[in-house]
């Protein structure tokens, strides 16, 4: 079975239950938009009237802050019932969002260099191939057009159990390939979803390889000295669970060349 229907049903189990990932974005977090979504100050100053795609992104959190904040939104997700959170809090708040339910991987419905940001939250895991996410951002964004993204390090998938010494076990290969099996430990997997690793070759190198420049990595910090052993925090101080990167697109074509030899040692 495909892992798109399997992911769109996990994710529509996930928006009924209202579960951590589909908090709507709330009144205070509405009145200072920008500084929610962007604690790191990677955001110009405005988005006023800017083009915004939120990737993978449905839950009435994402697209009502951008929303809120002016620009013109448009939401992509795969699961329906994540984006009926997105249309009911767009009209409860009076904002316009475009809504569009497709996988991150197929944006056909959407124009070449439409966009001036494109915002993805973790979700990359839930295809196999993240470089064809790439390619397509790439194709919708414009030149000089930014991309922000988070994705699950591959060292945290490798993750399948702790052992009796409450040691945490890195029980899959690097290169494992296809999907990933079941594991004991869920601390970083969504219940029912199909996820795959990918490494960092893939993750950093293929944004570069589709014509990206990346100005800034930061892995979030999800560790906490005080959690009991089994809690996802506890986990965090052993293995990062994520990385966030912002990158910029600066050619049309992966082939192009430099106008001038950089020389390297």
């Amino acid at each position: 079975m495909s892992h798109l229907p399997i992911n769109r049903s996990a994710w529509n189990r996930l928006a009924e239950v209202r579960s951590q990932f589909t908090k709507v974005a709330t009144d205070e977090e509405c009145r200072a938009p920008l500084q929610t979504l962007d604690s790191r100050g990677w955001l110009p100053s405005s988005v006023e009237g800017k083009q915004v795609l939120c990737l993978a992104s449905g839950g009435g959190w994402q697209s009502i802050l951008y929303a809120s904040a002016g620009a013109q939104v448009t939401v992509v997700d795969l699961s329906n019932k994540m984006l009926q959170l997105d249309e009911q809090e767009a009209r409860r708040r009076s904002l316009q969002v475009r809504i569009v339910e497709t996988s991150m991987d197929d944006l056909s419905e959407l124009h070449d260099a439409q966009f001036d940001i494109v915002h993805q939250p973790v979700s990359t895991c839930y295809v196999p191939d993240v470089e064809a996410v790439y390619r397509e951002v790439a194709r919708v964004l414009r030149p000089g057009g930014l991309y922000i993204s988070q994705h699950k390090t591959p060292t945290s998938l490798q993750i399948t159990s702790r052992d009796q010494q409450n040691q945490y076990v890195l029980g899959l290969e690097y290169y494992q390939q296809g999907a990933l099996p079941k594991a004991d430990d869920r601390s970083y997997r969504e219940e029912g979803a199909t996820e795959y690793l990918h490494r960092w070759d893939q993750l950093v190198g293929g944004l570069c390889r589709q014509g990206f420049v990346i100005e800034d990595l930061r892995e979030p910090m999800r560790a906490d000295p005080s959690a009991p052993v089994g809690h996802f925090r506890h986990r965090g101080r052993y293995v990062a669970p994520y990385v966030r990167m912002k990158a910029r697109r600066v050619g049309s074509s992966t082939n192009e060349e430099s106008p001038a030899a950089i020389w390297v040692p």
